[in-house]
C-alpha cells in the first residue's frame, strides 16, 4: 500500500509523498520499523511529536503531525488522533464492513453483557467474536488478558483483531466501549449496528475529572450506533434515552425496576441463577427467561443483552432458549468452592458495584458474609471511603487489602478506604492480598459466604511496574487442598 492509496478520501496529502510505500501505522515510538506511518499524539505523559524527526531517523516513512514541525516527511492535520483509527482502519482493508458490531458502555456491567451477547449469537449457529475486560476472542477461543490491558484496545490492536476476525469469517463482534476508548477516538467512524448503555456510577475521575465529563465520553456511543439499548433504571440512561430521541437515534429502553419497551417482572433470584419475566408492551408479548446468573443487576444486564440481540434480527424466543444455557462470565459471581462455608469472586471494584454483588449475596449468606476488598492504587481515590461504607452496610465482616497498588503505597490506598468504615464495624486489614484471602478461609465458620471483590478474572496484581502472577481461584483452591477441605 502507498501513502495515497492509505490517505485515499481521508485527507490530501503533500504530492511528493503519494507512491511512498507504508509497511505499517501506529502512534506508538516503539513500534516503529522500516517504512511506517508514525502518527504523532499528544497525550498525557508522553508527546508523539517530540519523537517525530527520532522516528523517521529510525525508517519511518512519514509522520502525521497536529503542529507544523516543518521537517521532511511531514504531513499535518488538525486531529491526529481523530484521524489514527480512520488510518489503521484503511491499512487493515477496513475490517468491520463484513462484521456486524455491537457495543457496550457504562461503569458496570458492560463484560457480563457483552459475553451473554455473544454466547446467545454463538449458541445460535453464528460464529462470534468478543472484545473485552476478560479478555479477546476473534472467533478461534478466548485469549484471556493476562498482562492487564486495557478494557478496549488501543487503536493498533482493535484494528488487528478485527482484520484477524474478518480473515477467519467471524460475522459477529461484541465489545465494551470503555469511556477512554471513547474520549481518545480509538474506533474509526464506525456504524455499529446496536450500542447498549447500561449505568453511570462515580469511576474514572482520575482521567474525565468530572462526572459530565465522564457521562459526555459514555454517551458519545450513540451518536456511532444505529439504534441504542437504554437501561432506564439508571438517571444517566434516562438523560441518554432523551438525547437519542432529540437526535433521531432510534432506542429501545430497558427496565428492572417499571415498565420500559422491554422490562422485567416477577423476577425470582435463587443461588446460583435467575428466573422472570421478559415484557414488551408494544408487541403485546411476554417470555418466560432464566439465566444462570443471580442479582438483580445481572437480570439487567440479561434484559438489555437479550434485546440487543433481538434488535438484530433474531427471534426473542430463540435469544432466550440460548441465554438459558449460557455458562455465566469467568470472575463475575463466579463461586470458587461450596462446602462448609461458600467462596465466589467477582470484579466489583467501586460503590456501586460492591452495593450490587453485597446487597446480592446478603440474603444468601447462612450466616456471616465476609467481604475482602480493596481499593486500586493510582485511580479515582474519591471513591475509596465510599467503598468503605458500603461495604460495612452490607457484610458482617471486612478484611480491607489492595486490589492492583501499582506504584502507591497499599496501606495509603487502605486507610482511605477505612475513613468510611464505622469505628465499631468487624474489619481487619492487609496489605498483602494473599494474606487477606488466607485469613478470610481460616476464620470462616460454617455458613460463611466470603466475597473475593475487586480482582474477578484477572490473574495478576499489578505491583510497580509489574503484574505479579496473582490468581484468587487457584489460591483459594490450593488452601482448601492444604487443608484437607478437598
Amino acid at each position: 500500500m502507498t501513502l495515497g492509496e492509505l490517505f485515499s478520501g481521508i485527507i490530501e496529502i503533500p504530492e511528493y509523498l503519494i507512491t511512498t510505500e507504508v509497511a505499517g501505522v501506529t502512534s506508538d515510538s516503539r513500534e516503529v520499523e522500516q517504512g511506517f506511518l508514525f502518527v504523532c499524539i499528544k497525550g498525557m505523559s508522553f508527546d508523539g511529536h517530540n519523537a517525530a524527526e527520532k522516528m523517521l531517523q529510525k525508517g519511518a516513512c512519514a509522520v502525521l503531525t497536529e503542529q507544523k514541525l516543518s521537517i521532511s516527511g511531514e504531513i499535518n492535520t488538525a486531529d491526529s488522533r481523530r484521524l489514527y483509527p480512520e488510518l489503521l482502519s484503511a491499512f487493515y482493508g477496513r475490517p468491520t464492513r463484513g462484521i456486524t458490531l455491537g457495543a457496550v458502555t457504562g461503569t458496570n456491567g458492560k463484560t457480563t453483557t457483552v459475553n451473554l451477547c455473544a454466547q446467545i449469537t454463538r449458541a445460535l449457529g453464528i460464529q462470534t467474536g468478543v472484545i473485552g475486560t476478560v479478555g479477546c476472542d476473534t472467533g478461534r477461543g478466548l485469549e484471556y488478558s493476562h498482562d492487564g490491558p486495557p478494557t478496549t484496545p488501543e487503536p493498533r490492536r482493535l484494528y488487528q483483531l478485527f482484520r484477524e476476525m474478518a480473515d477467519i469469517g467471524t460475522k459477529y463482534c461484541f465489545l465494551e466501549a470503555s469511556s477512554q476508548a471513547l474520549a481518545q477516538h480509538r474506533f474509526a467512524a464506525e456504524s455499529f449496528a446496536v450500542g447498549a448503555f447500561t449505568n453511570l456510577t462515580q469511576d474514572h475521575l482520575d482521567y474525565h475529572g468530572t462526572m459530565e465529563d465522564y457521562y459526555l465520553a459514555k454517551r458519545t456511543l450513540a451518536d456511532m450506533s444505529k439504534q441504542m439499548v437504554i437501561n432506564i433504571d439508571d438517571e444517566y440512561g434516562r438523560h441518554t434515552a432523551e438525547y437519542c430521541r432529540g437526535k433521531g437515534i432510534p432506542v429501545m429502553t430497558t427496565s428492572v425496576s417499571g415498565e420500559a419497551d422491554y422490562f422485567a417482572e416477577y423476577v425470582k433470584l435463587e443461588p446460583h441463577g435467575a428466573q422472570f419475566i421478559l415484557t414488551c408492551p408494544a408487541q403485546q408479548k411476554s417470555w418466560v427467561a432464566k439465566i444462570p446468573l443471580t442479582g438483580l443487576y445481572n437480570v439487567s444486564n440479561a434484559v438489555q443483552a437479550a434485546v440487543m440481540c433481538h434488535s438484530l434480527g433474531f427471534a426473542m424466543e430463540d435469544v432466550l432458549s440460548a441465554m438459558e444455557r449460557s455458562p455465566g462470565v469467568a470472575g463475575r459471581l463466579e463461586t470458587i468452592y461450596q462446602g462448609e462455608f461458600t467462596v465466589i469472586r467477582d470484579y466489583a471494584h467501586t460503590g456501586d458495584g460492591l452495593e450490587k454483588l453485597l446487597s446480592t449475596l446478603r440474603p444468601l449468606a447462612k450466616r456471616r458474609l465476609v467481604a475482602v476488598f480493596g481499593a486500586a492504587g493510582e485511580r479515582d481515590a474519591g471513591k475509596r471511603p465510599d467503598m468503605g461504607r458500603i461495604a460495612a452496610e452490607y457484610a458482617d465482616r471486612l478484611i480491607i487489602t489492595t486490589d492492583n497498588p501499582r506504584h502507591e503505597p497499599g496501606q495509603q490506598t487502605i486507610d482511605d478506604v477505612r475513613r468510611g468504615v464505622p469505628r465499631d464495624k468487624d474489619c481487619e486489614e492487609y496489605t498483602d492480598r494473599r494474606q487477606a484471602i488466607h485469613r478470610a478461609l481460616e476464620t470462616a465458620e460454617p455458613g460463611d459466604l466470603i466475597a473475593l471483590c475487586g480482582k474477578g478474572h484477572e490473574d495478576y496484581q499489578a505491583i510497580g511496574d509489574e503484574n505479579v502472577p496473582f490468581n484468587e481461584r487457584e489460591i483459594v483452591l490450593e488452601w482448601l487442598a492444604a487443608h484437607g477441605k478437598i
